[in-house]
């Protein structure tokens, strides 16, 4: 574990060391802004047991967060990748984030499948996401789409990165499966023998910028990780063969400085793709759709029984996977659902939910 240091007096503010970390035009404004505070500008290089592990570019040492921060709003706590001002002991404040990627909560328990009520930090400030997905038992398209929509709903860009390429003689018909559901998304091959895909990622890795990467135990981010770096710098672990399921090698977030020039955070793998806000993500996800939607009769078109609907038109004639069209539904639902949760109370949101879906039984009992 890295010993806490002395920190030198604070000299005048230079963002010079700074900037392979990831600082930039934007955290100079914000810094500007705040009134001012105790402490140094330093980044969150990883959360370890209610301690932070900070860095100024020069020094690396660790720190216990401020009361404000420890008894305040959970989304005023400080997470990998924030920036803050700290002394040689506390972090006393958090620079405004640029964005922040989050989940709902796992293990969410409640009348609606898949759906949080609190919010699960990943890490913030951030430039790119890699969704990893190992073309094994790991390969499926809805949940594809599932991280997509999370990553866009937080108004992050993805980049969709298939590993284990080398398990199969033609691995270009995964990446064409992919993109047929990643729409304006980059999709990537991977495979840890001959290197494939390093070249390709690694400019997402440029000086001063940020990546995370988000996938399932076993999907091969640990392995990613190394491949990337150019040696061993994460443990892995093997897949299990007789459940196709890997181990949590890496069990805490942390922010890796990469010999291309930027940052890469690992992050332990991912049971439950559990939204936690209202957005545009699904629609962001799903552009194949929004395009179609134009098309439709009406505007406010749900693509379900409409007469005049571009959506179902396309589904009928074989354009569309009905099975992408029942994803769409099922993430818009649980998107809205969260939407009214805000606006009209649970109870409220819950009963109307139940009476749509009571309407919907209704409808399919007419048309049989």
């Amino acid at each position: 574990m890295t010993e806490r240091i002395e920190i030198p007096a604070q000299a005048p503010f230079d963002p010079t060391s700074l900037r392979p970390l990831g600082w930039n035009d934007h955290f100079d404004s914000e810094l500007a802004a705040m009134a001012p505070g105790p402490g140094r500008v330093a980044r969150v290089i990883s959360v370890q047991r209610g301690l932070f592990l900070v860095s100024d570019g020069g020094h690396e040492w660790l720190c216990s967060p401020a009361g404000r921060l420890l008894h305040g709003a959970p989304g005023d706590y400080p997470v990998t990748g924030d920036w803050v001002l700290a002394d040689d002991v506390v972090v006393t404040a958090i620079i405004p984030r640029r964005n922040l990627l989050s989940r709902g909560e796992a293990g969410a328990r409640g009348t609606q499948a898949k759906t949080a009520q609190r919010a699960q930090p990943i890490g913030a400030n951030l430039d790119t996401v890699f969704i990893v997905c190992g073309l094994d038992r790991d390969f499926n398209l809805r949940r594809l789409e599932r991280y997509m929509t999370l990553v866009h709903n937080c108004g992050l860009s993805p980049v969709v990165v298939l590993t284990k390429a080398d398990l199969h003689r033609d691995p270009e018909e995964f990446r064409l499966e992919a993109e047929s559901v990643a729409f304006g998304v980059p999709v990537a091959l991977t495979s840890l023998p001959d290197g494939a895909g390093v070249n390709e990622l690694g400019r997402y890795l440029a000086p001063g910028r940020t990546v995370a990467m988000l996938g399932s135990s076993g999907a091969g981010k640990s392995t990613l990780a190394n491949m990337l770096y150019g040696s061993d710098i994460r443990a892995t672990s093997e897949v299990s063969k007789s459940v196709g399921k890997g181990r949590h090698t890496t069990t805490t977030r942390e922010l890796i400085r990469m010999p291309q020039g930027g940052m890469l955070m690992d992050n332990p793998g991912i049971r439950e793709i559990a939204f936690h806000e209202d957005g545009q993500g699904a629609d962001s996800a799903f552009a194949d759709i929004l395009e179609l939607s134009a098309e439709c009769r009406f505007a406010d078109c749900s693509h379900d029984l409409e007469p005049g609907c571009a959506v179902r038109r396309a589904v009928e004639a074989g354009e569309l996977d009905p099975a992408r069209l029942e994803s769409y539904h099922k993430m818009k639902r649980e998107l809205r659902y969260l939407s009214d949760r805000r606006t009209k109370g649970a109870s409220r949101a819950e009963k109307e939910r139940w009476q749509g879906l009571a309407l919907m039984r209704k409808d399919l009992n007419r048309r049989r």
